[in-house]
């Protein structure tokens, strides 16, 4: 007999075990619903006498996929999560998680509170709070170092990293991983487990921990939090955890997640959270099906194609890569190998799967070989004459449904579509390098893109695990629009006085990891050099122009990669350099520019405004749909801070 506890909580009695299920989609998220139906479930089986133990499991593929955020900032409906966790693990009868899939934040938490959890092997568990600017709210800091140790409880918090129900199982946190028929597994336990007094998580001490351990993890932790707040809060839960009654720490913890919700951090980490599912609805898309995908050209095999073949791959596709010459072709599988071999040294894939995926992969030095592909993905070198000649190329040799993709970073989309005999079919996929590592795609509209094509390129996207962001066409998209925007802004800032070494800890302050100018040393000066030049022509000359990078170049100083560029690399090592500086005051008085004191405030409060205004430009021309999207871009692309929102979210606060 099915039994009803609320519309997201129904129950089954299976042996005399009540048998709870949570089928609140899509994720079955901890809703108020949620919680009422579940602890109706507890409260009917702890007054039923023919009822021996209860099983909490969840439908579809997700156990419990979190609290449900839309909640947030609106007065809590009861059962709050921590009551209804502190219920499960009172009750009396065993109570047995059968966790199903996915067990996320609050979900994690309320299978700690059982007495004994099951995984599916599919299961897996993590406590992500700290993505939203936020420590768990509900027990996750104090129940998991006293199954798992404070170490890995720790690290879990602190970092929101995922494990599965094997490593789950190891770590203490999981009792049994169950083989084809989960309920039935935790239907046993609860049997097995009636009757005996149930083993309460809140109760167990919590192991000793190696205290060198514990520092080094909590250092590691906190170099990648760089001011994040919520990092540090977990850890300092998770590790006092050890030394105080439940009660406290629970006390403490509630405290803390209330604190952090309200939040600057938080609020900017929960705009990104949703910025993300924003970026998802596209103008003009509803009902229109992608094209079927199973073959990918991809053109160029430099360290671009063979990143974007590598995610292909991963992604299940079956790869066809083509270069100018067999000896470049062959050296560009073998580049696509080694980037699999690295993923296998690093645990991230193992032989086997790299044995299928270079199955999936043929290259070759002739582009008739991509006649059979279903997307072709340009990746050869940034100059519009090339990519003109390939695309003509191609448009004679590749199925008319065949979807053509340009990678280019600035040259302009529409121009390449107007040499194919189909322009609508021609559409922008612009990845961000390593292409099989960065998550960010620029998904570019054409002027006369179909919608079917801009929805398998973004199909395409989203199956290869990047997050797509549409843009129209402009000069650099959205991200290269607006890194133009900082670097011009951040080169004003010279001019008016201050030093790159000013103005990139001043934005490493901020939360940058690097600041713009050990950026640029990094990626090269010669490429935004010869685009400068290349625009010189067109340039307004009243338009204000620092010639500072230009003198850089024409002295060899290209960067990092060849020892100088705005900085002096010595053994590799970033350090000041006297001539730099000698360089930069030249330049001021050639203008007769009196230099002034610029404080950190001033640098960070410039930059940040010139990112938004070109966000604004692109926003008023339709480049951008949202300010939202942009946001995305730089935080994903451009290492924006997230816990900051991005340049718009900024603005707009």
């Amino acid at each position: 007999m099915k039994l009803t506890f609320s519309e997201s909580v129904t129950g089954s009695v299976v042996d005399g075990v009540l048998v709870a299920t949570i089928d609140n989609p899509p994720v079955n998220a901890a809703s108020a619903d949620m919680r009422q139906g579940l602890l109706a479930a507890i409260d009917h089986a702890a007054a039923a006498p023919d009822i021996e133990g209860v099983v909490i499991t969840g439908a579809g593929k997700t156990f419990v996929g979190g609290a449900d955020i839309r909640e947030f900032g609106k007065p809590m409906a009861s059962p709050l999560l921590p009551d209804l966790i502190g219920r499960i693990e009172a009750s009396d009868k065993p109570v047995v998680a059968a966790i199903n899939g996915a067990a996320l934040g609050g979900g994690l938490e309320i299978a700690l509170g059982c007495h004994h959890r099951v995984a599916a092997p599919v299961a897996k568990l993590a406590l992500p709070e700290v993505k939203l600017g936020l420590v768990p709210g509900a027990g996750g800091t104090q129940r998991l170092p006293r199954l798992a140790g404070v170490v890995a409880a720790a690290e879990m918090a602190a970092t929101g990293r995922m494990v599965g129900a094997n490593e789950a199982q190891a770590l203490g946190i999981v009792d049994e991983v169950a083989g084809d028929d989960l309920v039935a597994t935790a239907v046993a336990a609860a049997r097995r487990l009636a009757g005996t007094p149930p083993r309460r998580t809140g109760d167990l001490p919590v192991p000793a921990a190696d205290g060198g351990a514990v520092e080094t993890m909590a250092a590691k932790v906190l170099a990648r939090a760089r001011g994040q707040e919520a990092p540090a809060e977990a850890l300092r839960l998770v590790r006092a955890a050890a030394g105080r009654a439940l009660a406290e720490g629970l006390a403490d913890e509630r405290a803390t997640f209330l604190r952090l919700r309200d939040s600057d951090q938080s609020k900017a980490l929960r705009h990104v959270f949703f910025a993300e599912r924003a970026a998802a609805k596209i103008e003009g898309l509803d009902g229109v099906e992608p094209r079927p995908v199973q073959t990918i050209g991809v053109v160029g095999l430099g360290l671009m194609g063979s990143g974007i073949a590598v995610a292909a791959l991963d992604a299940g596709y079956a790869v066809t890569g083509v270069d100018m010459t067999a000896e470049a072709a062959a050296k560009g599988r073998d580049r696509i190998a080694a980037l699999l071999d690295r993923n296998v040294a690093s645990g991230r894939l193992d032989a086997a799967g790299r044995e299928q995926r270079l199955a999936r992969l043929s290259t070759s030095d002739s582009m008739a070989d991509l006649a059979d592909a279903d997307l072709v993905i340009e990746a050869v070198f940034d100059d519009l004459a090339v990519k003109t000649a390939l695309f003509r190329m191609l448009d004679g040799i590749v199925r008319p449904d065949a979807v053509l993709a340009t990678n280019t970073s600035y040259l302009d989309p529409d121009a390449l579509a107007a040499q194919t005999a189909r322009p609508e079919r021609v559409v922008g996929l612009h990845f961000f390098s390593p292409a099989n590592v960065m998550r960010l795609i620029e998904v570019v509209n054409c002027a006369k893109t179909a919608p079917d094509v801009l929805a398998t390129a973004w199909a395409v996207a989203k199956r290869l695990g990047k997050l797509p962001v549409v843009s129209g066409v402009t000069e650099g998209f959205i991200g290269n629009s607006i890194f133009s925007a900082y670097r011009r802004e951040a080169e004003f800032l010279l001019e008016d006085g201050a030093l790159p070494e000013e103005i990139d800890a001043a934005m490493q302050g901020y939360g940058f990891a690097m600041g713009p100018f050990a950026v640029f040393d990094l990626a090269g000066l010669e490429i935004a050099w010869a685009r400068r030049k290349r625009q010189a022509a067109t340039r307004d000359p009243g338009e204000r122009y620092v010639e500072i990078a230009d003198r850089l170049c024409e002295a060899g100083r290209f960067g990092q990669k060849a020892g100088r560029g705005w900085y002096a690399y010595p053994d590799g090592k970033r350090t000041v350099d006297p001539e730099v500086t000698a360089l930069i005051e030249a330049a001021r008085a050639k203008k007769g520019i009196s230099p002034r004191s610029i404080d950190a405030d001033e640098i960070v409060a410039r930059l940040l405004g010139a990112m938004a205004a070109e966000g604004d430009r692109l926003l008023a021309n339709g480049i951008a749909q949202r300010a939202s999207d942009i946001d995305l871009v730089l935080i994903n692309g451009y290492g924006f801070p997230a816990h900051k929102g991005g340049p718009m979210f900024v603005a707009g606060r």
